[in-house]
């Protein structure tokens, strides 16, 4: 099952379909992912159970609304600040070397991140009910930094880069009693500054920092094993440069259930109420391959169990001094 959000005249919707290519119809009596989630918590069902029992009637083009900008992030926070934006890295097979290719020299640094790659694949995949060694883990934002499928990913003014990630994320809702309950999973662009993490990989966290979009829908149920999808940029509606990119268990050094646990530990991330997007990585990189992005260019990324593809473009912010003011 894939569920969407759609901006309609009569105001915000929420779109089912039962898998891509099959139509998309309005869920009847909610306009909100997050309300629908919340719901299916309350009532100790599963989101297609009540899916079900609401109904579904008035079908919509979900690739026209696409066009038109009317699709949204598939699932949102009224209050910017309960929902986090968060990711783990050197998860994928292969994302070592796409690392590594990233810095020059820097003998220590690349050390550490082949060390931290085998430390995934010797026991990020430990046995039922076990825990595995922990990820790298990153924070990228809040719910202000989350940008609608169609709409551009915007670079602060003090960029050296706007790059792409290629990656499925985890999306969850926190329920009343701190429990993390998983809506889905979904594609997502976990945009990041490759630039600047080049120069030190001490900061990575700063090249982090910047905005992500997911979408546009969400697939409700488990994470195929193996998914297979494209990664590609546009330029002036030509592709400038495109690459299969692998994810799935099936395709990476740790399991799903060993991310959620590192990420969930920490009783910060299991407050009621709050949504969470957690990029699980990749190993598909332009900047790998010396893409050189620029202000205009587009970003699609598609896999076809998530249905429509996730397409940004690039644009760059306008200056803004830093101003401190002491009280």
């Amino acid at each position: 099952m894939l569920i969407s959000q759609v901006r309609m005249d009569g105001g915000d919707r929420v779109a089912v379909r039962h898998k891509a290519g099959s139509p998309a119809r309005l869920v009847q009596g909610t306009g909100n992912v997050l309300e629908l989630a919340q719901e299916a918590i309350a009532a100790g069902c599963g989101l297609a159970d009540l899916i079900h029992r609401h109904g579904a009637d008035e079908t919509v083009d979900l690739a026209e609304a696409y066009r038109q900008g009317q699709l949204l992030s598939p699932i949102m926070h009224a209050d910017a600040a309960h929902m986090l934006v968060t990711g783990t890295g050197l998860t994928h097979l292969g994302s070592a070397s796409t690392r590594a290719s990233m810095h020059t020299v820097a003998d220590a640094e690349m050390t550490d991140s082949m060390k931290m790659f085998r430390m995934g694949l010797e026991n990020g995949k430990p046995a039922a009910g076990k825990v595995g060694v922990q990820p790298e883990w990153f924070y990228k934002g809040n719910g202000a930094s989350v940008v609608a499928p169609g709409r551009d990913l915007t670079m602060p003014a003090f960029a050296d880069d706007g790059g792409e990630e290629p990656e499925i994320a985890g999306v969850y809702v926190i329920g009343p009693d701190g429990t993390p309950f998983r809506v889905g999973f979904a594609l997502s662009n976990e945009f990041s500054d490759h630039v600047m993490e080049r120069v030190n990989y001490l900061y990575l966290a700063h090249s982090k920092l910047r905005e992500a979009a997911f979408g546009p829908e969400i697939l409700v149920g488990d994470l195929p094993d193996d998914v297979r999808g494209m990664s590609r940029i546009l330029r002036n509606g030509a592709v400038l440069w495109e690459k299969p990119f692998l994810s799935g268990e099936a395709n990476m050094s740790h399991t799903i259930a060993n991310l959620e646990h590192h990420h969930f530990k920490y009783g910060l991330f299991c407050q009621p109420g709050d949504v969470h997007v957690h990029c699980f990585g990749t190993a598909t990189l332009s900047f790998a391959d010396k893409v050189k992005t620029e202000v205009g260019d587009v970003f699609e990324i598609e896999a076809s169990a998530f249905g429509l593809p996730l397409r940004n473009g690039l644009a760059r912010a306008a200056d803004v001094p830093v101003k401190v003011v002491a009280l």
